[in-house]
C-alpha cells in the first residue's frame, strides 16, 4: 500500500509542478523540492529502496545533462586577456571559501559547496535576457568552466568521503587523473576518427532513423561509461558527465535528439531526484537554527562571488555588470542539493545541517531570480 501512495504522489507532483511553477513564476526545481517536502511531511512519500534507486539514476542522468549542456565553444569566447582573470577568479573563490570554512571551523563540505557552480538557473536567465548581455555572456562562459571544475570537485569530495586521507584516497585521485587523461585522449581520438571517416557518424545515428538508433546509442554509451567508472572504482558521475559531453561534442547538430534527451531528463528522471530529496527534509523539525544556517549559506555563496568578481572582473565589467555577473553565478541549486545529499549520506553532516543546505538552495534560487530582475530593471530601465 505504501508503494501505491508513493507512485501516485510522485506522479501527481511530476504533473502539477510545472503548472504551479508557471503560476507563481518560480524556478521549477524549487517547486519540486517543496512539493517533495510536503509529501514527505504528510507521509505520502516515505523511505523506499526502489524510489531511492530511481532517484540515484535521476542524479546520474542530471550529470549526463550537465555534460550535454556544456558548449566548449563558449570557453573559447573568453578573451585571451581575460584568461588570467578567469584563473584568478576560481582561485579566489576556493581560497575564500576554504579560509572562511577553516576560520569558522565548518565542515569540509563547505570547501566544495560554497564555490560550486551549476548551469541550470543560468540558462533560465539566458532565455529571459538573451545572449547579448556582456555580464550574462561572461557568466555562462565562466559557468561552463565552473561546472567542469565542480564535477571534478564533487568526484574528489566523494572519494574523500569514502576513503578519508588513507592510501585508497590518493589511489582514487591518481585513478581520476588517469581517467581524465584517457577521456581527453578518447574525445580527441573520436574527433580525429570522425574527421577522417565522417560517414561513421551517419552510420551510428542515421539521418533517417526508423529504429530509434539515436536513443539506443546514447543510452548504451551512458551505461557503458558509468559501468567503466564503477569497474575502475571512480565516481560514476564522471562517466555520466563524459557521455553527455561526448554527445554534445560530436552530435550537437542532432538538435532533435538533444531536445529529446533533455526533455526526457528534465521532464522525468531529474524531477524524481529533486522530489525524493525534498521528501527527505522533515518540515516539522525545522527550527530557527536551521533557517539561520540556511541564511548564512546563502550570504556566504553570494559574498565570496561578489568579492571574487570585483577583484577579477571589475576593470572589464565595471560596477553594474560586475554585480549582475556575481549574482547570476550565485545560484548553484542543482549541485548544492547533490553535494549536500552526498555529505549527509556519508555521515559528514547531521540532519539539521543537511536541511539547511536544501532550504538554502531553494531560497537562494528563488530570491536571486527575483532580485536580478529588479536590479536589471533599476540599472537598465529605459
Amino acid at each position: 500500500m505504501e508503494q501505491f501512495y508513493i507512485i501516485i504522489s510522485v506522479s501527481m507532483i511530476l504533473m502539477v509542478s510545472p503548472m504551479i511553477a508557471k503560476a507563481i513564476n518560480s524556478p521549477l526545481v524549487v517547486v519540486e523540492l517543496f512539493l517533495g517536502m510536503l509529501a514527505g511531511v504528510v507521509g505520502l512519500i516515505e523511505y523506499d529502496a526502489n524510489l531511492k534507486l530511481i532517484a540515484k539514476f535521476g542524479f546520474l542522468y542530471l550529470m549526463f545533462l550537465a555534460g550535454l549542456e556544456i558548449n566548449l565553444k563558449l570557453v573559447k569566447t573568453i578573451k585571451k586577456e581575460l584568461s588570467l582573470n578567469v584563473t584568478g577568479y576560481f582561485i579566489l573563490l576556493y581560497a575564500i571559501a576554504i579560509s572562511l570554512s577553516m576560520l569558522l571551523k565548518l565542515s569540509p563540505l563547505y570547501y566544495v559547496a560554497l564555490p560550486i557552480f551549476s548551469l541550470g538557473m543560468l540558462m533560465m536567465l539566458v532565455k529571459e535576457y538573451g545572449k547579448n548581455e556582456q555580464w550574462l555572456n561572461l557568466a555562462v562562459s565562466i559557468g561552463v568552466v565552473g561546472e567542469v571544475v565542480s564535477i571534478l570537485a564533487l568526484t574528489i569530495f566523494s572519494g574523500w568521503l569514502e576513503f578519508g586521507f588513507e592510501n585508497e584516497f590518493y589511489i582514487a585521485i591518481f585513478k581520476l587523473f588517469i581517467v581524465i587523461v584517457l577521456s581527453i585522449v578518447f574525445l580527441y581520438g573520436t574527433q580525429a576518427l570522425f574527421w577522417w571517416y565522417p560517414e561513421l557518424k551517419v552510420y551510428i545515428i542515421p539521418n533517417e532513423d526508423r529504429y530509434d538508433q539515436d536513443i539506443r546509442f546514447t543510452m548504451s554509451l551512458f551505461f557503458i561509461l558509468i559501468a567503466c567508472m564503477i569497474y575502475l572504482k571512480v565516481d560514476a558521475v564522471i562517466g555520466a558527465f563524459l557521455a553527455g559531453l561526448f554527445m554534445r561534442m560530436f552530435f550537437h547538430e542532432k538538435q532533435q535528439l538533444i531536445e529529446k534527451l533533455s526533455s526526457f531528463g528534465f521532464g522525468f528522471f531529474a524531477p524524481i531526484f529533486f522530489i525524493y530529496t525534498g521528501s527527505t527534509v522533515k518540515l516539522d523539525v525545522i527550527n530557527m537554527e536551521i533557517l539561520q544556517n540556511a541564511l548564512f549559506i546563502i550570504v556566504a555563496i553570494i559574498s565570496i562571488r561578489l568579492i571574487s568578481s570585483f577583484l577579477a572582473f571589475y576593470k572589464y565589467l565595471k560596477f553594474k555588470n560586475t554585480i549582475l555577473f556575481a549574482l547570476s553565478d550565485s545560484m548553484p541549486l542543482t549541485f548544492l542539493v547533490a553535494v549536500s545529499m552526498l555529505a549527509y549520506e556519508h555521515g559528514l553532516i547531521k540532519q539539521a545541517e543537511y536541511f539547511s543546505f536544501i532550504i538554502a538552495s531553494m531560497i537562494d534560487g528563488l530570491l536571486l531570480m527575483v532580485f536580478i530582475r529588479w536590479m536589471y530593471s533599476k540599472f537598465y530601465k529605459s
